[in-house]
């Protein structure tokens, strides 16, 4: 089967924690993110103690968006979903993180390699230390540290990744700087998303015009679900519009 990957458009994804969207709240974001015609929903957190197999098969009776496993650790591997994104984090220098946890789980993803998508994961400084960075035990890159990230970016583009992941980490205080995303755009030819501490319609427009391809919305929505329906808003607007990037 031919592999898959992520198109060129600006596409919106919304990120949800098995531990911390549940019941009436899921239903909630779910009819939100279907009526606004979100692109894709990923699943998948730092730390899940929830199943990630139930919690997959609960999206896919509510809605017809694409699933995409997240996966922060090697529990939350599964099956079950469309696409698989197969992280490495690149801006640290933790083995287990670079290859360890893939020579792992390379057998049982074997037969189903047409899902997964090679993602240079780079984790950019939020202004407060993350989930992220405790249980990879990386530092992230300082925003201002431009030549460095950039240098990250276009290394993992030069290794064969399909994508690169520009994060500022669940719950950070400020989202990765628009001028970063243009940095990086500027140089890589594939696919790039931003993530991390975007809370507003002039960050999400921000991001996109910046030169993200995929914007990727979590903690932030499982506050507030119609920020979801504003990124799709805002990514119809630059469709039509053909705002240039």
């Amino acid at each position: 089967m031919k592999k898959y990957s992520f198109p060129g458009v600006k596409s919106v994804a919304l990120l949800l924690d098995p531990d911390k969207v549940t019941g009436n709240g899921l239903n909630e974001i779910i009819d939100v993110a279907t009526k606004s015609g979100t692109d894709f929903i990923l699943v998948g957190g730092s730390i899940t103690f929830t199943s990630t197999d139930s919690l997959i098969e609960k999206v896919k009776s509510l809605c017809d968006i694409p699933v995409i496993l997240f996966p922060g650790n090697l529990l939350q591997l599964s099956r079950k979903a469309d696409t698989i994104l197969l992280l490495s984090l690149i801006s640290g220098r933790n083995p287990e993180l670079l290859i360890g946890n893939h020579v792992i789980a390379a057998p049982y993803l074997r037969d189903i390699r047409e899902k997964l998508v090679s993602v240079g994961y780079i984790l950019i400084g939020g202004g407060s230390k993350t989930s992220v960075e405790y249980i990879s035990q990386t530092e992230a890159i300082p925003p201002e540290k431009t030549d460095i990230v950039v240098a990250t970016a276009l290394a993992g583009e030069m290794l064969g990744l399909d994508m690169i992941y520009l994060e500022a980490g669940s719950g950070a205080m400020n989202p990765v700087p628009a001028g970063l995303i243009k940095a990086v755009r500027n140089e890589i030819s594939i696919p790039l998303a931003a993530g991390g501490g975007i809370r507003s319609r002039e960050e999400i427009k921000d991001a996109f015009l910046a030169g993200a391809n995929l914007v990727i919305l979590g903690n932030s929505c499982e506050k507030n679900p119609s920020l979801v329906a504003e990124a799709c808003y805002v990514r119809d607007e630059i469709r039509k519009n053909d705002l240039p990037e």
